[in-house]
């Protein structure tokens, strides 16, 4: 038997083909591009998506355990609106979840008190409600034909099933779930212009949502059953890949963006600090989220003014972390989402002189990332989560000072996990494994082995937690700027 995981990234898919055991039987990735209209807009046309599937299938059916294919998952990025007619026909591109277009209409739905209450969330611009209500003014003839609204995984489903089906983690990222319950929101659909029948019917991630369409056997050379799972929202699946479903597991990601996510036993919103809290893609399970804009990014940004690559710039700095440095740098270069929610503040040094050096710019730059990556776990913390083991991820976890900072700062040991493949294409596949096996979610989704645990530097412990203080101290200074706010 063999499983796929799906990953419909922002700019590919991923696939992961694994046998029962989790083995990697192996990959196939597609790219694509995203199409930006006009400033601040996002959309891709979600026929590259099916495309890109059909590449990746085309790349791994020459394997012979393909044939022995039992389940499928499916994550994707959040937020996505695919909208379709009664026909199910595309009506326009998918509006993406970093598309900024409608902030006027979140900004309206935030100030409806119901949102928070019952979604557990800020209605952020990315997030679908608010996409659906620009429309409504922008496009009232696409409107007034939408017959049903998908995400991006969701729409895969319906091209892998025939079914307009969707699974709670990524429903979370609308605006219009209760997420305390797990179902739609009349209330919020209503006071979006939305309704009920325009959603898809919703299932658990782990759960069968239906099976894979006997045209699709056919053409991809398959016999038997094929399961396909409700699938998850990116992150719900990355946690699914490192096995932390329970309270107390958690990962912080060193990507582009960063993220601090744990797993949650109860339903704890905070949207007053900007945390997401959604459903995981298991039942009775949620996870809280801190995310900064510009984590692994911001490295990348001063790599691209010095003509040193990351690499370069963060090997000068040794593998022993050294105390604070004498620059300090605020990494809004995107604006920041935990906990501020502050689209307009930008990112700043202080202490530079004619003295400083390549060096103490770099260093500067990768303690502010932990600073910013800090400011989410206080506030998940905050709620009362308890953290017994931090996985740490993403493409700036290879720099081993980078890793020993950022244990020093937010206090915490953290764990390397074993192998390459943990993340989003492996949860979807346990998802699809599970939803196929009817198996138990904490056999197939077990916690990824530790290659190394990094832990903090007891003697600058508190050297940090003063220079975090000061950190926190200079988003006010950056916010009474002259230029602050200046787009």
């Amino acid at each position: 038997m063999s499983f796929l995981g799906i990953d419909i990234g922002t700019s590919g898919l991923r696939a992961l083909l694994v046998d029962e055991g989790g083995a990697v039987l192996g990959t196939a990735e597609q790219h694509y591009t995203t199409s930006h209209p006009h400033s601040g807009w996002s959309e891709q046309d979600p026929a590259v998506w099916i495309a890109a599937l059909e590449g990746a299938v085309a790349q791994l059916r020459h394997r012979p355990e393909f044939s022995g294919l039992r389940g499928i998952g499916v994550a994707g990025h959040m937020h996505g609106a695919v909208l379709l007619d009664s026909d199910d026909k595309v009506l326009r591109p998918c509006i993406l979840w970093n598309d900024s277009r409608s902030h006027t209409e979140a900004h309206a739905l935030d100030a409806r008190p119901e949102f928070r209450a019952i979604s557990g969330n800020i209605v952020f611009p990315g997030f679908t409600a608010p996409k659906l209500e620009w429309l409504r003014k922008h496009e009232p003839d696409v409107f007034a034909r939408v017959a049903k609204v998908l995400l991006p995984a969701a729409f895969l489903n319906l091209y892998l099933t025939g079914d307009h089906v969707a699974d709670m983690s990524d429903s979370a990222g609308t605006s219009w779930l209760d997420v305390a319950a797990r179902d739609w929101s009349e209330v919020l659909l209503k006071n979006s212009h939305m309704r009920a029948d325009q959603m898809p019917r919703l299932v658990e991630g782990s759960t069968e949502a239906g099976v894979l369409r006997a045209a699709l056997e056919r053409e991809w050379g398959l016999a038997g059953r094929v399961s396909v799972a409700g699938g998850a929202g990116d992150n719900a699946a990355a946690a699914c890949g490192l096995g932390t479903m329970h309270e107390g597991q958690g990962f912080v990601s060193l990507g582009t963006s960063g993220v601090v996510l744990l797993a949650r036993d109860r339903f704890c919103p905070a949207p007053q600090n900007a945390l997401h809290s959604f459903c995981h893609a298991v039942p009775d399970r949620w996870y809280q989220m801190g995310v900064m804009l510009a984590a692994a990014d911001s490295l990348t940004w001063l790599s691209s003014i010095t003509g040193a690559k990351p690499q370069v710039l963060t090997e000068a700095l040794g593998s022993q972390i050294k105390a604070p440095g004498p620059v300090g740098f605020f990494p809004y270069l995107s604006g920041e989402r935990t906990p501020h929610n502050d689209a307009t503040i930008r990112a700043g040094f202080i202490g530079i002189g004619k003295d400083s050096s390549r060096e103490d710019l770099t260093q500067a730059v990768l303690e502010g990332v932990c600073f910013g990556l800090r400011d989410s776990f206080e506030a998940i913390t905050a709620t009362g989560a308890r953290i017994d083991r931090l996985y740490a991820i993403g493409g700036g976890s290879a720099s081993v000072y980078w890793l020993s900072l950022l244990a020093t700062v937010l206090k915490t040991p953290l764990h390397i996990p074993e192998g390459r493949e943990f993340g989003a294409a492996l949860g979807a596949a346990r998802l699809g494994m599970t939803a196929a096996l009817g198996a138990n979610v904490a056999q197939v989704m077990h916690p990824a082995p530790t290659a190394q645990v990094i832990k903090p530097v007891a003697s600058l412990i508190d050297a940090f937690d003063a220079a975090y203080a000061d950190f926190r101290a200079g988003y006010a200074i950056l916010k009474s700027h002259p230029r602050a706010g200046l787009q």
